[in-house]
Protein backbone atom coordinates (compact mmCIF):
# COMPACT_ATOMS: atom_id res chain seq x y z
CA UNK A 1 0.00 0.00 0.00
CA UNK A 2 1.18 3.29 -0.92
CA UNK A 3 2.16 5.65 1.72
CA UNK A 4 0.19 8.42 0.70
CA UNK A 5 -3.65 7.66 -0.44
CA UNK A 6 -3.45 7.97 -4.50
CA UNK A 7 -7.10 6.38 -4.87
CA UNK A 8 -6.60 5.02 -7.95
CA UNK A 9 -5.53 1.64 -7.95
CA UNK A 10 -2.72 1.73 -10.67
CA UNK A 11 1.18 0.41 -9.94
CA UNK A 12 4.08 2.52 -9.71
CA UNK A 13 4.89 5.47 -11.47
CA UNK A 14 1.11 5.14 -13.21
CA UNK A 15 -0.25 5.97 -9.97
CA UNK A 16 1.61 8.72 -9.02
CA UNK A 17 0.78 10.47 -12.68
CA UNK A 18 -3.01 9.52 -12.18
CA UNK A 19 -2.58 11.56 -8.47
CA UNK A 20 -0.64 14.08 -9.60
CA UNK A 21 -1.56 15.30 -13.53
CA UNK A 22 0.57 18.65 -12.73
CA UNK A 23 4.26 16.49 -12.44
CA UNK A 24 2.79 13.50 -14.83
CA UNK A 25 3.31 16.05 -17.94
CA UNK A 26 6.75 17.30 -17.37
CA UNK A 27 7.98 13.95 -16.46
CA UNK A 28 6.78 11.87 -19.57
CA UNK A 29 8.33 14.20 -21.54
CA UNK A 30 11.38 13.60 -20.24
CA UNK A 31 10.97 9.86 -20.61
CA UNK A 32 9.76 10.65 -23.77
CA UNK A 33 12.70 12.72 -25.51
CA UNK A 34 15.35 10.09 -23.32
CA UNK A 35 13.93 6.95 -24.48
CA UNK A 36 11.76 7.59 -27.38
CA UNK A 37 13.81 10.78 -28.92
CA UNK A 38 16.08 11.01 -32.21
CA UNK A 39 19.48 8.96 -31.17
CA UNK A 40 22.04 7.07 -32.02
CA UNK A 41 21.43 4.89 -29.70
CA UNK A 42 18.70 2.77 -30.41
CA UNK A 43 14.90 2.69 -27.79
CA UNK A 44 15.63 -0.72 -26.72
CA UNK A 45 19.01 -0.07 -25.74
CA UNK A 46 18.41 3.14 -23.74
CA UNK A 47 15.58 1.34 -22.18
CA UNK A 48 18.16 -1.12 -21.14
CA UNK A 49 20.22 1.65 -19.58
CA UNK A 50 17.24 2.47 -17.50
CA UNK A 51 16.49 -1.37 -16.57
CA UNK A 52 19.87 -1.64 -15.50
CA UNK A 53 19.72 1.37 -13.28
CA UNK A 54 16.14 1.01 -11.94
CA UNK A 55 18.00 -3.27 -11.20
CA UNK A 56 20.83 -1.21 -9.18
CA UNK A 57 18.30 0.75 -7.39
CA UNK A 58 16.62 -2.72 -6.89
CA UNK A 59 13.71 -0.73 -7.76
CA UNK A 60 11.05 -3.77 -8.65
CA UNK A 61 8.30 -1.75 -10.85
CA UNK A 62 10.51 0.25 -12.94
CA UNK A 63 12.79 -2.67 -13.29
CA UNK A 64 10.27 -4.91 -14.33
CA UNK A 65 8.61 -2.60 -16.28
CA UNK A 66 11.62 -1.19 -18.28
CA UNK A 67 13.21 -4.91 -18.81
CA UNK A 68 9.56 -5.74 -21.03
CA UNK A 69 9.98 -2.33 -22.31
CA UNK A 70 13.44 -3.17 -23.35
CA UNK A 71 12.95 -6.64 -24.14
CA UNK A 72 10.59 -5.66 -26.86
CA UNK A 73 13.30 -3.81 -28.96
CA UNK A 74 15.99 -6.22 -28.99
CA UNK A 75 16.31 -8.69 -31.05
CA UNK A 76 17.56 -10.72 -28.35
CA UNK A 77 14.97 -9.82 -26.05
CA UNK A 78 14.36 -10.82 -22.12
CA UNK A 79 17.35 -13.36 -22.31
CA UNK A 80 19.50 -9.95 -23.01
CA UNK A 81 18.12 -8.29 -20.41
CA UNK A 82 18.33 -10.63 -17.91
CA UNK A 83 22.36 -10.90 -18.62
CA UNK A 84 23.08 -7.37 -18.54
CA UNK A 85 21.20 -7.25 -15.32
CA UNK A 86 23.13 -9.43 -13.49
CA UNK A 87 26.10 -9.15 -15.44
CA UNK A 88 26.71 -6.10 -18.39
CA UNK A 89 30.39 -7.39 -18.31
CA UNK A 90 30.32 -10.66 -19.24
CA UNK A 91 26.50 -9.92 -21.20
CA UNK A 92 26.95 -10.39 -25.47
CA UNK A 93 26.45 -6.91 -26.10
CA UNK A 94 28.63 -4.14 -28.14
CA UNK A 95 31.77 -2.64 -26.31
CA UNK A 96 30.06 0.70 -26.80
CA UNK A 97 26.97 -0.48 -24.51
CA UNK A 98 29.25 -2.10 -22.10
CA UNK A 99 31.31 1.00 -21.84
CA UNK A 100 27.94 3.83 -21.59
CA UNK A 101 26.14 0.71 -18.54
CA UNK A 102 29.87 1.09 -16.93
CA UNK A 103 29.34 5.23 -16.68
CA UNK A 104 25.01 4.25 -16.40
CA UNK A 105 26.42 2.28 -13.00
CA UNK A 106 29.01 5.16 -11.73
CA UNK A 107 25.67 7.39 -11.98
CA UNK A 108 23.24 4.97 -10.26
CA UNK A 109 26.00 4.94 -7.33
CA UNK A 110 27.31 8.72 -7.38
CA UNK A 111 27.65 11.25 -10.07
CA UNK A 112 31.29 11.68 -8.95
CA UNK A 113 32.14 8.14 -9.52
CA UNK A 114 31.80 8.77 -13.28
CA UNK A 115 35.62 9.43 -14.35
CA UNK A 116 37.93 11.03 -17.31
CA UNK A 117 38.97 7.17 -17.40
CA UNK A 118 35.14 5.97 -17.98
CA UNK A 119 34.36 8.34 -20.54
CA UNK A 120 37.62 7.84 -22.23
CA UNK A 121 37.05 3.89 -22.39
CA UNK A 122 33.41 5.17 -23.88
CA UNK A 123 35.38 7.25 -26.72
CA UNK A 124 37.12 4.18 -27.44
CA UNK A 125 34.55 2.12 -27.53
CA UNK A 126 33.17 4.37 -30.30
CA UNK A 127 30.54 6.31 -28.26
CA UNK A 128 29.64 10.14 -29.09
CA UNK A 129 29.68 12.93 -26.44
CA UNK A 130 25.60 12.75 -27.11
CA UNK A 131 25.64 9.12 -26.07
CA UNK A 132 27.63 9.98 -23.04
CA UNK A 133 25.44 12.93 -22.42
CA UNK A 134 21.98 10.62 -22.61
CA UNK A 135 23.52 7.90 -20.88
CA UNK A 136 24.04 10.03 -17.86
CA UNK A 137 20.96 11.80 -17.84
CA UNK A 138 19.18 8.59 -18.37
CA UNK A 139 20.93 6.73 -15.44
CA UNK A 140 20.17 10.13 -13.78
CA UNK A 141 16.40 10.37 -14.27
CA UNK A 142 15.94 6.72 -13.48
CA UNK A 143 17.62 7.32 -10.29
CA UNK A 144 14.60 9.82 -9.67
CA UNK A 145 12.24 7.94 -11.31
CA UNK A 146 12.81 4.97 -8.81
CA UNK A 147 13.41 7.11 -6.01
CA UNK A 148 9.77 8.63 -6.84
CA UNK A 149 8.19 5.41 -7.15
CA UNK A 150 9.86 3.36 -3.80
CA UNK A 151 9.71 6.83 -1.76
CA UNK A 152 5.65 6.18 -2.08
CA UNK A 153 5.71 3.26 -1.60
CA UNK A 154 3.88 2.57 -4.76
CA UNK A 155 3.04 -1.32 -5.60
CA UNK A 156 4.33 -3.49 -8.71
CA UNK A 157 2.38 -6.43 -9.74
CA UNK A 158 3.75 -9.73 -9.85
CA UNK A 159 2.86 -10.82 -13.38
CA UNK A 160 5.44 -10.29 -15.99
CA UNK A 161 2.41 -10.45 -18.71
CA UNK A 162 1.31 -7.00 -17.41
CA UNK A 163 4.57 -5.31 -18.15
CA UNK A 164 4.70 -6.94 -21.35
CA UNK A 165 1.21 -5.53 -22.05
CA UNK A 166 2.49 -2.00 -20.80
CA UNK A 167 5.57 -2.46 -23.41
CA UNK A 168 3.12 -2.93 -26.37
CA UNK A 169 1.57 0.41 -25.47
CA UNK A 170 4.55 2.19 -24.82
CA UNK A 171 5.86 1.03 -28.31
CA UNK A 172 2.79 2.20 -30.02
CA UNK A 173 2.25 5.59 -27.91
CA UNK A 174 5.20 6.61 -25.73
CA UNK A 175 5.44 7.92 -22.73
CA UNK A 176 3.31 11.58 -23.30
CA UNK A 177 0.24 11.15 -21.56
CA UNK A 178 -2.84 10.71 -23.16
CA UNK A 179 -4.30 14.11 -24.18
Amino acid sequence: MAHIELNNGLPGIAGLKQYRPETAGPLSALAEVLLRGPNTLSRGERELIAAYVSSQNECVFCTSAHSAFAAAQLPEGMPLVDKVRVSPERAPISPKLRALLAIAGAVQRSGLEVTTDLVAAAREAGATDVEIHDTVLIAAAFCMFNRYVDGLGTFAPDNPALYAAQAELVLAHGYAPAA
